[in-house]
């Protein structure tokens, strides 16, 4: 039985077949739903978790070389939100690009982890090292 690290089997499952290059998604719960994509819905209550929450527990056993994230994401949030994901992203690449551009991404991803997040745009692609 596992007892630290990520627990959920879905995204313990969902991390290991991701290989160099590809991607994976964590979104929140406003995200639109992609048929064609697995997602592991983790919401529980919003705000629990959030996107840096699960950022922050994938970081540990996931070589992140970049990231994207809409640049809506900018205008929408204040400068403390944009400041926490900024240090959540810490010494990740990350691009911003018009959320129609974003979305285009999307379907190419391994996978989708969508959160309980609140904040507006703070969908994250990340892309395996």
């Amino acid at each position: 039985m596992l007892n630290s690290g990520i627990l959920n089997p879905q995204i313990l499952d969902l991390l290991a077949r991701i290989r160099h290059t590809n991607t994976i998604v964590i979104a929140d719960r406003g995200f639109p739903y992609w048929p064609t994509i697995e997602t592991v819905d983790i919401t529980l209550v919003n705000n629990i978790p959030t996107v840096l929450q699960v950022l922050a527990a994938i970081r540990t056993n996931f070589n992140i070389g970049r990231a994207w994230m809409a640049i809506e994401f900018q205008t929408y949030n204040s400068m403390a939100v944009r400041d926490a994901f900024a240090i959540g992203l810490a010494g990740i690449p990350t691009r911003y690009e018009q959320n129609d551009l974003f979305k285009q991404r999307v379907p190419n991803a391994i996978g989708l982890i969508r959160t309980a997040d609140t904040v507006p745009y703070a969908n994250i692609i990340l892309e395996s090292a």
